[in-house]
């Protein structure tokens, strides 16, 4: 019953759990889950959006200086201006423009006739690639450059200042005929410290790479160094990704950098220029809102699980409270407590229900003193009946015989014989009021050694008239030696007396009662038999029991007196019959093997 209570108390928990705590825990995952991709979404759009502008500034911060060269070559042709009117327009073009640290105007033979630097000039003469926009050469290396508009721009390198530099190159015409080169070398110092302005968080950074996966600005102070060796970045995730898109979209990616720590990188192409600016940002930082936010949201959902658990604890202990209530009540009843009550205050079916408990725990005290009553008018009925069963024949044999020795016309033998009745049938009336007594005060047993051969031996010679007078053979065959007991040699002559007498009872004339002595180890058994009519299966487990018979005489009383003597002489009775076939009762009793008990016995 608790097993079943338990499993009505876990079938409710899982109710409330798929009731509320499951939809609660999903919609924490749903939410948890949102946040989490949400907040990505919203950072990524972010650093996309920073990256984005960051390409567009540095776009036109080169672009614009490219004009400022494409400006100044129209300043110079076609104008007619001499030498040193050139070389003034240099000059204090240098001046107003600090980005270009150099601008030399170059002869259609590559010489240089004009230049704003005193001395010889630092821009190498450019070759005839740049009519067709593919490259320039620049400090004799041959490189490839970028065609901004008709302005040429070389590859970026760091100067002996350690600075980026880049040489700006444009044709120059006159009369619409090729007439030199005009050269600047440009400054990019400040695109370095525009990529050292963008910075999210605290630990999140940007940086440009070249075409050919050259590094040539990074914002973190302690990895400029790399753009001074010229650091590749071609394998960089975002690089290759950038690469790979068909369009010039940002791109964004989560990986694992150099230094083994996660990233969230944003890549944007700068498409006139061919390079790539990164935005990267430890995801840990990027993701720490969000993380913040999904902590308390978690907290939340664990407070608000907590106290749905709480509520539903109390809620199914008020709910479950009853049923407990009202299975201990029925345990109680079920051991036999009819005065057992249950009081349930609540006012719906529960109470309903121990208010018909109740009722039928009252009614069921009523029909057991009812019952009670009709076993006693029927027990005594039954012993009523019984006595006069068994006392009536032997008291007429008593009272018919007393009246024919009362007669002075008998002969000596036939007063004899009615004198002899009257003895046997006042011992029958004797040992039916000594089992009545023994079964209502039973009489203490003494132990003392007997050879229980001798004992079986001298029951079944007084036993056997009585067979004859019903046609069944009564033998015993006892082994050879003393078999010696601690016993009582009166009760259990009276367990023989029983069991043989029942076996002669339920024998046909012409049947055998055989009773049998062995020793088995270290236990002495005895075994009485018979070719009776047996005893119903049904009917084994009860015949030890009091006021039990198969018999139509007696009240079954023998066969709980031997029961209950072989007990205290630490002894067992086992029955074992077939209908039609007979009966079998086995004795056993604790044996003993000492020649001093041998001696006593005999």
């Amino acid at each position: 019953m608790a097993l079943r209570i338990r499993h009505i108390t876990t079938r409710f928990a899982l109710l409330l759990a798929l009731a509320a705590v499951v939809p609660l825990v999903a919609y924490g995952l749903i939410s948890v889950l949102s946040l989490h991709r949400g907040t990505r979404e919203s950072v990524t759009a972010g650093n996309e959006n920073v990256a984005t502008r960051a390409a567009d500034e540095v776009q036109r911060y080169v672009i614009t200086n490219a004009n400022l060269l494409k400006a100044l070559a129209a300043d110079l042709q076609n104008t007619g201006l001499d030498a040193r009117q050139q070389d003034q327009i240099l000059k204090n073009y240098v001046l107003e423009f600090r980005e270009f640290k150099e601008v030399t105007l170059f002869a259609q033979d590559g010489t240089a006739t004009v230049s704003s630097r005193i001395g010889k000039p630092h821009i190498s003469a450019p070759d005839a690639r740049h009519d067709s926009g593919e490259g320039t050469r620049d400090s004799g290396s041959q490189t490839h450059a970028v065609i901004l508009d008709g302005v040429a721009m070389s590859p970026i390198r760091v100067d002996e200042d350690l600075l980026p530099t880049a040489t700006f190159t444009i044709r120059l015409l006159h009369l619409n005929q090729p007439a030199g080169w005009l050269a600047g070398e440009f400054n990019l110092e400040e695109m370095w410290r525009m990529v050292d302005r963008i910075r999210i968080g605290d630990h999140g950074y940007a940086m440009i790479v070249a075409p050919g996966g050259e590094l040539i600005a990074h914002g973190d102070p302690d990895k400029k160094s790399l753009v001074a060796r010229a650091h590749n970045m071609a394998a960089h995730p975002l690089v290759a990704a950038s690469r790979a898109a068909a369009e010039a979209e940002p791109v964004s990616l989560e990986y694992t950098d150099e230094d083994g720590r996660r990233d969230l990188g944003v890549a944007a192409r700068i498409a006139p220029l061919g390079w790539t600016v990164i935005v990267e940002q430890p995801t840990a930082e990027a993701y720490a809102n969000a993380a913040v936010l999904q902590r308390q949201l978690v907290v939340a959902i664990s407070l608000a699980l907590l106290a749905m658990v709480a509520v539903g604890y109390l809620f199914g202990r008020s709910f479950i409270s009853p049923i407990l209530v009202l299975q201990r009540g029925t345990h109680e009843l079920s051991a036999g407590n009819l005065n057992t009550r249950v009081k349930i205050d609540s006012r719906d079916e529960f109470g309903e229900l121990g208010d018909a408990f109740n009722t039928m725990a009252g009614r069921l005290a009523e029909l057991q003193e009812d019952v009670k009553k009709k076993e006693r008018q029927a027990m005594f009925g039954r012993v009523a009946a019984g006595i006069v069963h068994d006392l009536l024949h032997p008291i007429q044999n008593v009272g018919n015989n007393t009246r024919l020795l009362m007669r002075t016309d008998l002969d000596p033998e036939t007063r004899q014989d009615c004198g002899r009745i009257v003895d046997r049938e006042l011992g029958t009336i004797r040992r039916f009021l000594d089992d009545l007594h023994n079964i209502v005060k039973p009489k203490p047993i003494e132990h003392y050694a007997m050879d229980i051969n001798i004992a079986v031996a001298e029951v079944v010679e007084s036993m056997r008239p009585e067979g004859d007078r019903n046609g069944v053979a009564v033998e015993a065959h006892c082994a050879t030696g003393a078999l010696v007991i601690d016993g009582d040699r009166f009760a259990l002559g009276r367990v023989f007396r029983n069991l043989i007498t029942n076996a002669i009872q339920a024998t046909e004339s012409g049947g055998r009662v055989t009773i049998v002595t062995s020793r088995i180890g270290d236990r002495v058994e005895v075994s009485v038999t018979d070719t009776g009519t047996g005893i119903p299966a049904d009917r084994l487990s009860a015949i030890f029991d009091e006021f039990v018979t198969t018999k139509r005489r007696g009240l079954g009383l023998g066969l709980a007196i031997t029961k209950r003597i072989v007990e205290q002489l630490d002894g067992t009775i086992l029955v074992r019959s077939e209908v039609g076939r007979g009966t079998a009762f086995a004795l056993s009793f604790p044996g003993r093997k000492d020649q001093s008990a041998e001696a006593a016995a005999s």
